[in-house]
């Protein structure tokens, strides 16, 4: 994953959110507190769909992994950026910031297209009920998974390995809370052109082939149910398909709120800000609580009396 380069700078300071150190222990407390409530909260998610009978199905399959995936996204950054909080010089070397920004990128690509085969199984789920089980049978549900991570792994190993082969001669300072594709960019004293071009190409097929997967399988979707006589169907076929809709939704509004966090950060330190600020770890616990709301209308038993206490722990504590 990582090669050696010719760079003469073999670590990096992580510039964080602040400099002032009045705000360090209030920011370390919220994000602590907000980390514990996502480990918590994804892990009791993949507790619960594993030991309940009731839950085994394609959709909850894939439920589980979008909590795997948000776990392991949040403790990418989380955990060294609480460290800085408390320590005088946020320093990361070289390969640690390699593999931090290979395994942001593995689990930023992989959620993209987990997205896509949940929309794929709502679609098949509403459009062709009778054939469900047949199509998103355990094997294929495995098959889509795989591609989910291996495309992951592709687009993440080609950004780092291109990135390991820049040279970093100059200033040391990465301008962001952690390491990531365009502030390490903007530091190398080398030609950064072909990891642009990769960039646009990679980033660009990662974004548009998502978004492109979740509205034609919708549109699907929405024609079909717009087909149903009966309100009763409708209003069964809206809730089997709410679950996905609601994760689709909130994180096209966690990427909105981007330019209202880099105004936040620019309120505590306007000497500081860099670009695109994401805290998706800090709501990914909110999100991944309100999948299990009323969900199922497709063969399987509701599993809302055992779940309606955690939803209401999680979201309190989150509020």
């Amino acid at each position: 994953m990582i090669t050696s380069n010719d760079s003469s700078v073999y670590e990096f300071i992580l510039e964080g959110l602040t400099s002032h150190p009045e705000l360090q222990l209030p920011l370390f407390l919220l994000f602590l507190g907000i980390y514990v409530v996502t480990v918590v909260a994804n892990l009791g998610m993949i507790i619960l769909i594993v030991i309940s009978s009731q839950l085994h199905s394609p959709m909850y399959y894939f439920l589980s992994h979008l909590s795997f995936i948000d776990l392991c996204y949040s403790s990418v950054i989380t955990p060294k950026m609480l460290v800085n909080f408390v320590s005088e010089k946020n320093i990361i070397s070289f390969l640690e910031c390699m593999a931090q920004l290979y395994f942001f990128l593995i689990f930023v690509i992989a959620e993209g297209y987990l997205l896509t085969a949940m929309a794929y199984d709502r679609y098949v789920a509403i459009c062709s009920p009778l054939h469900y089980n047949t199509i998103m049978s355990h094997r294929v549900c495995s098959i889509m998974m795989a591609v989910v991570y291996s495309l992951g792994l592709f687009g993440a190993t080609v950004h780092t390995t291109r990135m390991s082969m820049l040279s970093f001669c100059g200033s040391h300072i990465v301008s962001h809370y952690f390491c990531d594709i365009l502030p390490l960019l903007a530091l190398s004293c080398s030609s950064t052109h072909i990891n642009e071009v990769l960039l646009f190409i990679i980033g660009g097929v990662n974004t548009l082939a998502p978004t492109l997967a979740v509205l034609i399988s919708y549109a699907f979707i929405f024609y079909s149910i717009l087909h149903i006589r009966s309100t009763e169907g409708r209003s069964k076929a809206f809730g089997t398909c709410s679950s996905h809709l609601t994760a689709v939704v909130v994180s096209a509004l966690l990427e909105g709120q981007a330019p209202k966090l880099e105004l936040i950060k620019c309120h505590i330190d306007p000497n500081r800000a860099y670009g695109k600020l994401k805290v998706n770890s800090c709501f990914t616990a909110k999100r991944n609580s309100d999948q299990l709301s009323p969900l199922t209308n497709d063969g399987y038993p509701e599993p809302r009396d055992c779940l309606k206490p955690i939803n209401q722990r999680v979201i309190t504590a989150l509020l």
